[in-house]
């Protein structure tokens, strides 16, 4: 069983998003991600959140909300749990990051990138406002099988 955690950074309308190209052996290779990652041993939800941040982007959460708990589940890997966080506050100074290019981009605009088809479901409930949610995602390879949100069926 895996835990990460992945933050949808907003400033002006955007998201500050990570296009995944430099890793060689990566599960995200060339598409558009929030910023995030593993949790280490003993590190809770927001421990890892705020180290994760820091790591890819060089910025200190200052304020951030723990909108829901994303359950990836794809042949051939384990089990994924993801804790979900949105944040509008931050300070420090963006740096570059060794695991792509961060990029701030329109909310309007994200289906546009190369995004996981779960990804955009879970951009919606975000975009929504939703309350807290648990959504399941069902993969086979790249393709989205199966998505079910508290409990129910929706892909």
């Amino acid at each position: 069983m895996k835990m990460t955690t992945l933050c949808y950074i907003e400033q002006n309308g955007r998201y500050l998003m990570l296009h995944r190209i430099s890793k060689k052996n990566d599960i995200n290779k060339n598409k558009w991600i929030g910023v995030g990652g593993h949790f280490e041993e003993g590190e809770s939800p927001e421990e890892c959140l705020l180290r994760e941040v820091y790591e890819e982007t060089g910025l200190t959460l200052t304020d951030y909300r723990f909108r829901g708990i994303v359950t990836f589940i794809s042949l051939g890997h384990e089990t994924e749990y993801m804790c979900l966080y949105t944040s509008s506050d931050f300070k420090g100074s963006m740096r570059e990051c060794n695991e792509g290019k961060l990029e701030w981009i329109e909310k309007a605009k994200l289906n546009e990138l190369d995004l996981w088809e779960g990804d955009k479901i879970f951009l919606k409930l975000l975009a929504e406002d939703a309350p807290f949610f648990s959504l399941k995602l069902i993969y086979k390879g790249d393709e989205l099988k199966e998505a079910v949100l508290n409990g129910s069926i929706i892909v």
